[in-house]
């Protein structure tokens, strides 16, 4: 539309907890409006919002593909990452991530990944993991992988199984 914004956050509809958690909190940012979710044939839900306010938020946005141009926080984003960096992370890992529970040799064991062709995302997300002190690993160019017990258990306490 003209000289509005629409954000779109594209949901699986198999897990309505996060499609609901997603629309509650673009309503706390724009406490005035209200997200709308479209219902795609295809297995998605689309949560929505117009607003002129978003470049605001979003001063990364731009053209081209976000893993060919910078992804760098403004301070003040920082500091709302600072402040909640497990929601950080758990956005992060609702978006491109997965949790998965593996079968080593009949040892049952949980797992995380965070996939991104973004050099920078992917430094957003192990920086805030180091934050939380939790230990990773790169298991590709493009994945982020934690593995250790203690690590995983620690996710669980605020992530845990997508619902």
């Amino acid at each position: 539309m003209n000289r509005v914004w629409k954000l779109r956050i594209s949901l699986d509809k198999k897990y309505p907890g996060i499609i609901d958690s997603c629309r509650a909190a673009i309503d706390a940012v724009m406490p005035r409006q209200h997200a709308s979710v479209d219902w795609q044939p295809q297995g998605c839900a689309v949560v929505g919002l117009y607003s002129k306010h978003w470049p605001c938020l979003f001063p990364q946005h731009g053209p081209g593909l976000k893993h060919r141009r910078p992804i760098k926080l403004e301070p003040w984003q920082l500091q709302l990452v600072e402040q909640a960096t497990e929601d950080f992370v758990r956005g992060l890992i609702h978006s491109d991530g997965c949790r998965v529970i593996a079968n080593d040799r009949g040892v049952t064991s949980i797992r995380y990944h965070f996939t991104n062709h973004s050099e920078d995302i992917l430094g957003l997300f192990t920086d805030a993991l180091d934050r939380l002190n939790i230990p990773w690993t790169r298991s590709t160019k493009y994945v982020v992988s934690i593995y250790r017990k203690a690590a995983t258990a620690r996710l669980d306490e605020f992530i845990g199984p997508k619902c």
